[in-house]
């Protein structure tokens, strides 16, 4: 009876065990994902094969690039080569091969030059084919109306809104934790002032006052001005949240015996709060803002899909989603129309999982 009864007392520490397991292995996907996703933001020039800004008028809404084994006579060939294509019908943009238009896929070969991180001259791609007359070009996710490489606008629309949701989030957790730890730890008439503030700034629904805020700036803006616009904008609208947070947890830890020793012993407010209470309270802060990048991500997006955010031929998440209103195409190339909605998928599902780890860690 004792030996049937054994393997249950091991059930709960098991559970334990695989949940665990499944907590770090999610975490481990979820942090891969976020770093692939950067490093292609940062190295957008290096692995994008065409400029983003180059427009192929003879291709327009085309199709991804095919890659071929074979060689000329027909042979296998181990070294891949793109096919061209050239427009059978102009009116429903529909493609053929061209079997006269031929060129060998290669590695870090020359192409437009760029300034890597910003600074350094290059003009060296990760992949593509030699430049020259005639020469098909590489496109990885086709081209857009406007025969430009989708694949390399994808690459420069994921920086783009990285770099706006990354500061934006930085920007509005440190000022939402400063109102939140100044709030909770003063003293009844400005914690009231402050707190109320703070929930007027959470009722207020967060689209319609990015969009109020929007309309005060001119609707085409330069992608560095439009970019520090955004920035100030969901800084500002988006720090509540991270402020009634902190406030709850200083209240909560100021009243431990560790913060009220030190308080006794004659330690000064702002030692207490930045060696006492901040310490104990920066990994629910961390895991909040780490929410907050998918809520800011999707706002920028937001704002661009309704041409009020960066604006063409800039590109966006936003405005290559506004590309799928063209119903034909959608239904022609779903992958390649909805890749912007893809990578937003995989992104914010990645963050989840980064997130509910440190949440996990957190309770226990």
């Amino acid at each position: 009876m004792i030996s049937d009864l054994e393997p249950l007392n091991w059930m709960p520490e098991h559970r334990r065990t695989i949940s665990a397991f499944t907590s770090g292995t999610a975490f481990l996907l979820g942090s891969c994902i976020l770093i692939l996703i950067t490093l292609a933001a940062i190295f957008a020039d290096l692995l994008s094969p065409n400029d983003y800004t180059d427009q192929n008028r003879s291709l327009p809404s085309a199709p991804a690039s095919s890659i071929s084994f074979s060689s000329p006579d027909g042979s296998f060939s181990v070294r891949p080569s793109v096919q061209g294509v050239k427009m059978a019908d102009a009116l429903t943009r529909r493609y053929e091969s061209d079997e006269s238009s031929q060129a060998k896929l290669d590695f870090f070969v020359r192409g437009y030059p760029y300034k890597l991180f910003g600074f350094i001259p290059a003009e060296r791609h990760l992949i593509g084919v030699e430049r020259g007359e005639g020469v098909p070009k590489l496109f990885i996710l086709g081209t857009d109306e406007l025969g430009r490489d989708r694949f390399a606008r994808l690459l420069h629309a994921v920086r783009f809104s990285l770099v706006v949701s990354f500061i934006s989030v930085v920007l509005a957790s440190l000022l939402g934790i400063l109102i939140g730890i100044v709030s909770g730890y003063s003293p009844k008439f400005v914690d009231s002032t402050l707190i109320g503030i703070t929930d007027s700034v959470i009722a207020l629904p967060a689209l319609i006052l990015i969009l109020a805020a929007r309309a005060a700036f001119p609707l085409e803006l330069p992608p560095l001005r439009a970019a520090i616009m955004l920035i100030g904008i969901f800084a500002l609208a988006g720090w509540g949240e991270m402020a009634r947070l902190a406030r709850s947890l200083v209240r909560t830890t100021r009243e431990r015996e560790f913060v009220m020793a030190a308080t006794a012993t004659g330690v000064r407010p702002f030692a207490i709060l930045t060696r006492h209470i901040l310490p104990n309270i920066l990994r629910p802060l961390i895991t909040q803002a780490t929410l907050l990048l998918p809520v800011f991500l999707l706002a920028e997006n937001a704002l661009s899909f309704l041409g009020i955010g960066l604006q063409e031929p800039e590109p966006s998440l936003g405005n290559m989603l506004a590309d799928t209103m063209n119903a034909a195409q959608l239904r022609e190339h779903p992958f390649l129309m909805l890749s912007p909605a893809i990578v937003i998928a995989i992104f914010v599902f990645a963050v989840r999982l980064v997130s509910n780890r440190s949440s996990d860690e957190t309770d226990h």
